[in-house]
């Protein structure tokens, strides 16, 4: 296993994950927070998986499959992006499925990836960008110790005419 917690563990991904991935990445419901605006084929998503088996170093992000270890099954996705080895800072993001929100994986996927940062990839600092509306995300990424380090005014447009500002937050090693 790849890194392991208490109720959770990151793995890669996989080939069998293609479905997963493809149900994931057009689920219209979540397109707001990932700045994803129009729906993946399963061919593009197939080079994607055939691809993921690079190192963080090659594609500058990584995603991994968060999964139970009793029962191994998925129970979302997190994400480093943005990977800067010479400043050694990267971003991250979180999504757990909805049925299984709410019990505190996405928590401990934080702490888990806030370990991998530090001490496998060496970096200074996580950081993350929210919706200043997503406040469940805002109070997951504070619980864990991120901090508020500004404001992007108006910054994503959610309808016609109408913006949100989304906050950056950091953690310093």
């Amino acid at each position: 296993m790849f890194i392991k917690a208490e109720h959770i563990y990151f793995r890669a991904l996989e080939s069998s994950d293609l479905e997963l991935l493809y149900s994931t990445e057009n689920d219209v419901s979540i397109w707001k927070v990932s700045n994803t605006i129009t729906p993946f084929s399963r061919d593009v998503l197939e080079l994607y998986l055939h691809s993921a088996h690079q190192d963080i170093y090659t594609n500058k992000q990584l995603r991994l499959l968060i999964c139970l270890n009793d029962t191994h099954s998925p129970v979302g996705t997190i994400d480093l992006f943005e990977f800067e080895p010479a400043h050694l800072r990267v971003g991250v993001g979180v999504l757990i499925f909805e049925e299984f929100r709410k019990k505190g994986y996405a928590l401990e996927a934080i702490e888990l990836i806030k370990q991998y940062a530090k001490d496998i990839l060496l970096m200074n600092q996580v950081f993350c960008n929210i919706s200043a509306t997503n406040i469940e995300s805002i109070h997951l990424f504070e619980k864990s110790g991120f901090q508020l380090i500004g404001t992007k005014k108006l910054w994503n447009q959610v309808s016609k005419n109408q913006f949100e500002d989304e906050l950056m937050y950091q953690i310093l090693f």
